[in-house]
Order: C-alpha cells, then sequence, then structure tokens
C-alpha cells in the first residue's frame, strides 16, 4: 500500500484493481473524501454476483463479458443513480480461461449499441488481453484485430488493452487505457 500512496502522493489518480472488494478496502479513505480526484477502475472480469459492490466506488469496469451482465449493470446504475462507465471484453485468443465475447458475438452485439449505454451506465469501449503465451507476435495480432472492431463497428469506443509484459504493444495499436501494475508496484503477495 506503500507504494500505492507514493504513487498517489506523485499525482497518479487512476488505479485498478482485479478483485472488487479488496479495492474498497485498500482505497476506502481515498473514495470517503469528496474532494479527492481518485478514479478507480475494476480491471477483473465482473460477475453478477458481485456486480453491486461496484457502485461503492469504482468509476470503470473493464471486464463485462456477458450481455446479461452488462444488462445488470445498466439496471443498477440506474436504480442506484450513480454514474459507471465500463467495457466490453472480447476474447480473441481462444483460450478457454479467458472471459470475454467472441469476436462473431462482439461484432453482433456492437450493432445493436444503442442498447447498451443509459443515463447512469455508458458503454466506453472495448477490452482484451494478450494470449497466455506472451508471444509478441500473437498478441499484436490481438489487440491489431481489436482495434480493427472498433474502427468499424464502435470508432467513438476507447480501448483498453496491455498489461505490464505487452503494454509498448498495446500502445502502438492504439490503446487509450493500458493496465500496469506489477511493472510498478511489484507482484502480489
Amino acid at each position: 500500500m506503500e507504494k500505492v500512496k507514493e504513487a498517489f502522493d506523485a499525482g497518479v489518480r487512476h488505479f485498478g484493481e482485479n478483485r472488487i472488494q479488496e479495492g474498497i478496502e485498500k482505497f476506502s479513505e481515498w473514495l470517503q473524501d469528496k474532494d479527492t480526484s481518485l478514479v478507480l477502475h475494476h480491471i477483473g472480469p465482473v460477475q453478477s454476483g458481485t456486480l453491486r459492490k461496484l457502485f461503492s466506488g469504482y468509476s470503470y469496469a473493464h471486464g463485462v463479458g456477458a450481455i446479461k451482465t452488462a444488462n445488470e449493470l445498466l439496471s443498477r446504475a440506474k436504480k442506484e443513480q450513480k454514474n459507471i462507465r465500463y467495457f466490453l471484453q472480447a476474447n480473441l485468443t481462444g483460450e478457454d480461461a479467458k472471459h470475454g465475447f467472441e469476436r462473431k458475438e462482439l461484432i453482433e452485439i456492437l450493432k445493436q449499441k444503442e442498447n447498451l449505454s443509459n443515463t447512469y451506465c455508458k458503454l466506453e469501449g472495448l477490452m482484451v488481453m494478450g494470449p497466455s503465451d506472451g508471444d509478441p507476435i500473437k498478441t499484436k495480432e490481438v489487440f491489431r484485430e481489436l482495434s480493427k472492431i472498433r474502427k468499424d463497428y464502435i470508432p467513438e469506443a476507447k480501448l483498453s488493452m496491455g498489461m505490464s509484459g505487452d503494454y509498448k504493444i498495446a500502445i502502438e495499436e492504439g490503446s487509450d487505457f493500458v493496465r500496469i501494475g506489477s511493472a510498478i508496484f511489484g507482484e502480489r503477495n
């Protein structure tokens, strides 16, 4: 937590957490301070059972990988009258361990993008993770594919791609948000 405080004191305001409750606890002091400019991103898969906890301080949800979850997020935001922005997560690697929409399903959903936002909940963009093996050529292909989907179907969208090991490739391919944790804060304990 000391490194997080150092980053905050140095001017960093956007922080990501992949465990909803852990993020709420870790950043509770700043979340209670209405004058803080902290922007908290949930960067793990959003699941129906824990979705309501997002409204305890998160501004962004980067891992919405099911249409049911997107609809629940829209409904909950409207009910609670709290703002949140979210990213549809794509699975373009074909890996079973990864969450998200396959290419064809994502494109079909984006054809009806007007149903994916309301007054309180906005579809901010698209998110993808590179292949687990970290192969830079495959990673570049995955990031380029998501960039093309954005260009063709939702050009106003932001892209959330790239982590500590592949963020440079993600930036080259047009990422707006990178999720860098271990390169700055070290590995999780």
